[in-house]
């Protein structure tokens, strides 16, 4: 019987140690945690004048023409190949018709709209450029499509929305080191447009 019992002792003994509660070697649940993005800083070029504008644009994007069926001549997509985005932009002639520039005015702001369904806020703010015009720049948060989008003109001949786009399933909320990089080129490109 002696033997029986420090066999079994013995066994225990083993559990005891074989279960021990060294952490070292038990799982521990890892922290959410959100992808890393190493983002460059920002190196700047003039855009070829081959457009009615011109602008500065960060030299880590491609200039690409918009492929769309109903895109226009001057619409290209602004592409940052690495991030899987891309700024659209949409340039209209206005030829001094107040009634055309309202319209496109109405347009964007309806574009803009559409977003209100998934967004939990969307603050537009009028900014002054540094070439005396004005841009209303809307930025939209929550599970939206486009984050970032503006429009400027200069009321009489010349008209460009531009707005933000993700080509990625990553939620809004792990891309905002990149949307707020990509806000800034935006704000870059407005202070630099020039009309042609």
């Amino acid at each position: 019987m002696k033997l029986i019992t420090r066999v079994f002792i013995g066994f225990v003994g083993l559990l005891v140690v074989a279960c021990g509660s060294d952490t070292s070697e038990s799982y521990v649940p890892k922290p959410k945690a959100y992808p890393r993005f190493d983002l460059p800083a920002p190196n700047y070029v003039l855009l070829e004048p081959t457009h009615p504008y011109q602008f500065e644009y960060n030299k880590v994007a491609r200039i690409l023409r918009d492929t769309f069926p109903n895109a226009e001549p001057h619409w290209v997509f602004i592409n940052y190949p690495a991030f899987h985005a891309s700024i659209q932009l949409t340039y209209k002639p206005i030829g001094h018709n107040v009634n055309r520039l309202r319209s496109m005015l109405d347009d964007s702001y309806k574009l803009a709209a559409r977003h209100k369904i998934k967004a939990y806020a969307v603050e537009q703010r009028t900014m002054k450029l540094k070439s005396g015009l004005e841009a209303s720049v809307i930025d939209i948060s929550g599970e939206v499509p486009s984050q970032v989008q503006f429009v400027t003109t200069d009321s009489t001949t010349h008209f460009l929305r531009g707005a933000l786009y993700f080509n990625t399933a990553t939620q809004n909320d792990s891309l905002q080191p990149i949307i707020q990089y990509i806000r800034k080129d935006v704000l870059h490109l407005l202070n630099t447009l020039k009309w042609r």
